[in-house]
């Protein structure tokens, strides 16, 4: 396998160098690299090449231009979610090489289920888990891949998320939108910025937005309120952020839609087993403050404070088991547990670096120096009340798959305990950690070494248990610049993630050390034909190690309970490629391709990793790609854009087949200096297919099906 791997990937290094500027075929509508002029590029209806390509990249935490990293870091800037129409985070995912869904709310990335979401490099999740970011106030999202222990801490082995939000401009700017489209969609949007005062620039955003979704019972409404102010220094800034989300999710708790062993839905794709009654609600507020400050024109500074506070409620039926009702044999019906929960989290976020540049002869060096620190404090009340198989006085009514009859069942004549009966959580968890990165530039050689220490603590508020421990965690990496336009590089590095407080149980083994991940990661990078074309190949491998699971030998200290032992390995090979080209002054295009085997290396003999099935790892595909193309025609001020996104065969945790599915986007944009307007389409042809797979008895995730928006905004 490593052989083929390795072999694939020289075969795509080799495509980045050579066949990329195949791009650019001379033809009448195609100039060479030397016909380009800055004429071709500062028209607004004929901007492909300042559209979507990377200038700097900062989830690094030294600011790089991409050519120069030596991580993969891939960015989707602002242009590229204004043209795709984008919402919300699950709406990009298919720009990212690698990543594909995992649930509801998570993300498979480089084989790994991976849910580490940043806000401006802090970390701190508004969303709680459960919804999908929302994009009204980010200006990009970078996606770090593989494990960055050794400048975030503790996160999964994929990689993470970090969202950038919208910061003021000095310049006044205006803006108001109106959308409106299928499945009941309609909404509107404001923002506003500009200069207060000579120092003082302020921002102040809202966004609306209902539409029923294309599952039964289901609808959402968001809310988001977002305002800032960016106080100018002598030498930097300070940026002052408030933030409000409010989401409520009219049965909208969703599992999948039961399917049969070869991933074909049972049933109606839009089939759902929550009632109308059924509800997630999310508030959610974020304060943020963050300097800026160049000390001296070699020493740079920069800090933030994040706080969130976030509420969420929910009520729904889980399908717990699917069953024959009519004795034909065949499953036509689910058995429904009602859930009534509540949860509660205050969180706070703090990271200061410092970046000092100097140079030593002929060696320009920068050495960055930071601390980070995040507490969380999280709380949760809930209880269930499982039906049966025929229907219960005081007992969730099961439900059919084929003739669903909702509001047969009542949840208010359901036989709930008082809230003292309710099963009641509370923990925290606190992260702390100081690190050193040096980066040194040697001619065309760049090379960086870095190290991290953490220490995590985490405690049962209500029992009064508590572990803690630390960790050290190591990253080296360089880069060679062949040309102006070529780079090779390479990285190795390590992360981290601590077990979970109920595994500690010292009768159980505990305390266990967390479980570690180390990549190997080369490639080559391009900014070909005057930098009209960027891309980025490379091979890498993961290890995830000292993963827990049950003790083939159960209760070793015959203590009455059963033991864990943190023997389990996985191993993630993978090969990825990105290209962003401007074919013509016109016509622009990303295109992404990823490989990916994991593999369980290592167990107890048990097959009892989380999200295991059999050797290999759930919603883990193979192969994915991607791609997104605009072409502009200026004497009409108008654009049409169409993308792809294919995902190969799955297993779903339990097992079953998810089947693979080719899904088609396309948006047709006409754009003035005053006016805007996109039309967007969603899964063009109507494609239906499961976005992702999950356990037999609630089925898989449902692909929306085909729908249609139209965005009408006035900028000022």
């Amino acid at each position: 396998m490593t052989r083929l791997l390795t072999t694939s990937a020289l075969a795509g290094c080799a495509f980045a160098l050579l066949a990329v500027p195949a791009f650019a075929v001379q033809s009448a509508d195609s100039p060479s690299a030397s016909q380009y002029t800055d004429e071709d590029v500062v028209i607004v209806t004929g901007r492909a090449r300042s559209l979507y390509r990377v200038g700097e990249i900062s989830s690094g935490k030294l600011p790089v231009e991409p050519l120069l990293s030596t991580q993969t870091v891939q960015v989707i800037n602002e242009q590229l979610i204004e043209d795709q129409g984008a919402r919300d985070a699950q709406d990009l995912y298919r720009n990212f090489s690698g990543v594909s869904v995992f649930s509801y709310a998570g993300v498979t990335a480089r084989g790994f289920r991976q849910e580490e979401i940043y806000f401006d490099g802090l970390r701190g999740d508004p969303y709680a888990g459960f919804s999908v970011p929302q994009l009204f106030n980010v200006s990009r999202v970078e996606f770090l891949k593989g494990p960055a222990g050794m400048l975030y801490g503790p996160g999964a082995p994929g990689g993470l998320f970090n969202y950038i939000t919208k910061t003021p401009g000095e310049e006044f700017a205006a803006q108001t939108s109106l959308v409106a489209g299928t499945e009941g969609r309609y909404g509107a949007s404001a923002e506003l910025e500009g200069g207060l005062t000579d120092r003082v620039s302020g921002r102040a955003g809202v966004f609306y937005e209902t539409m029923n979704q294309p599952r039964r019972n289901a609808d959402s409404t968001t809310q988001i309120f977002d305002a800032g102010l960016a106080i100018a220094l002598d030498r930097g800034r300070i940026l002052l952020q408030a933030t409000r989300y409010d989401q409520d999710l009219g049965g909208n708790r969703l599992r999948g839609v039961p399917t049969d062993d070869a991933g074909n839905f049972l049933t109606d794709r839009r089939w759902n087993h929550n009632e109308d009654s059924d509800f997630l609600r999310l508030v959610s507020n974020v304060l943020q403050a963050r300097i800026e400050y160049d000390l001296t024109s070699s020493l740079s500074f920069d800090a933030g404070l994040r706080w969130n506070e976030g509420e969420e409620t929910q009520q729904y039926h889980e399908p717990r088991g699917l069953f024959d009702s009519d004795g034909d044999g065949a499953v036509d019906a689910s058995i429904r547990e009602f859930r009534d929960q509540e949860r509660g989290n205050e969180s706070w976020s703090f990271g200061a670096n410092a970046i000092w540049s100097h140079a030593f002869g002929a060696i320009d060096n920068r050495l960055l120096a930071g601390v980070d620190w995040y507490t969380q404090e999280s709380d949760f009340l809930g209880f269930s009340l499982r039906g049966r198989n025929v229907p219960t006085a005081g007992l969730p009514t099961p439900l059919s798959l084929f003739t669903p009859e909702y509001g047969v069942t009542d949840p208010s004549t359901y036989a709930l305990p008082p809230r003292a009966g309710y099963r009641l959580t509370r923990s925290e968890q606190e992260r702390r950690g100081i690190y050193l990165l040096n980066e040194a530039t040697i001619g065309r050689f760049i090379g960086v070494v870095g190290v991290r220490q953490d220490r995590f603590e985490d405690t049962d508020l209500i029992t009064g248990d508590g572990f803690q421990d630390e960790a050290t965690t190591w990253r080296a990496g360089g880069v060679y610049r062949l040309r102006e336009d070529i780079s090779l590089f390479a990285q190795w590095a390590e992360s981290f993630e601590p077990q979970s407080i109920s595994s500690q149980d010292p009768q159980a083994g505990g305390p266990f050390d967390p479980s570690a991940g180390e990549i190997w990661e080369a490639g080559v990078r391009t900014e070909l034909l005057d930098g009209h074309v960027q891309s980025s190949a490379s091979i890498y491998r993961i290890v995830r190690s000292n993963v827990l699971q049950s003790d083939p030998r159960g209760d070793v200290g015959n203590d009455g309970v059963d033991d864990l032992v943190a023997l389990g390995e996985v191993t993630s090979e993978g090969f990825e490629f990105d290209v962003t080209a401007d074919i013509t002054s016109n016509w622009v295009a990303t295109v992404s391709y990823a490989y990916n085997d994991t593999l369980i290396t290592g167990d107890a003999g048990t097959n009892a990793l989380t999200n295991s099935v059999g050797d290999r790892f759930a919603n883990a595909p193979q192969h994915t790609a991607g791609f997104w193309t605009r072409y502009q025609f200026p004497q009409i001020n108008t654009a049409v854009a169409l993308g792809g996104d294919y995902v190969d065969v799955r297993q779903s945790i339990s097992g079953q087949k998810v089947r693979p599915y080719v899904v088609f986007d396309a948006s047709v944009i006409y754009e003035t200096d005053a006016w805007r307007a996109l039309l967007r389409i969603d899964n063009l042809f109507d494609e239906t297919y499961a976005s992702s797979g999950f356990i037999d008895r609630t089925g898989h995730f449902p692909g929306a099906p085909r729908s249609v928006f139209v965005e009408l905004t006035r900028r000022w």
